[in-house]
């Protein structure tokens, strides 16, 4: 078991990681398919609707340290990763871009999970454990 102390240094150490993660993971997918993309044009609204658009939904609470909001944030990650190994594999000329998205995204991932999960344990939140039946 961890000290109180050594917990919240990790739990601050994974809040950044989500942080730095999701603010880099928004900017690559927008610089990446309004600038470098190669391959097709969209618009800027559809660009900021499609790609920018989810990650925007749990801004507030990643900005706020909600626990809860970081673990809901790891569907919308999930969007993005399954979007960079898809493109990885199908689209060569942008395999860099995509790697790239892989990376954003899994730090991020692996950030608000544990964090959401550290944090948890901090303000001891959890799900409540079943009884046995007799």
């Amino acid at each position: 078991m961890m000290s109180s102390a050594a917990l919240a240094g990790t739990t601050r150490k994974l809040r950044w990681l989500a942080l730095v993660s999701y603010v880099l993971l928004l900017a690559w997918v927008i610089i990446w398919q309004s600038m470098l993309t190669t391959t097709y044009s969209y618009s800027a609204i559809f660009i900021l609707l499609l790609y920018a658009g989810p990650l925007l939904l749990p801004a507030k609470g990643m900005l706020t340290a909600n626990p809860y909001t970081h673990a809901w944030a790891n569907f919308i990650t999930l969007f993005y990763l399954i979007h960079g190994i898809t493109v990885a594999y199908a689209v060569p000329a942008e395999r860099l871009y995509a790697i790239i998205e892989i990376l954003l995204a899994s730090g991020m991932f692996t950030g608000c999970s544990m964090f959401a999960r550290f944090r948890g344990r901090e303000l001891g939140l959890g799900l409540k454990k079943a009884k046995k039946l007799p």
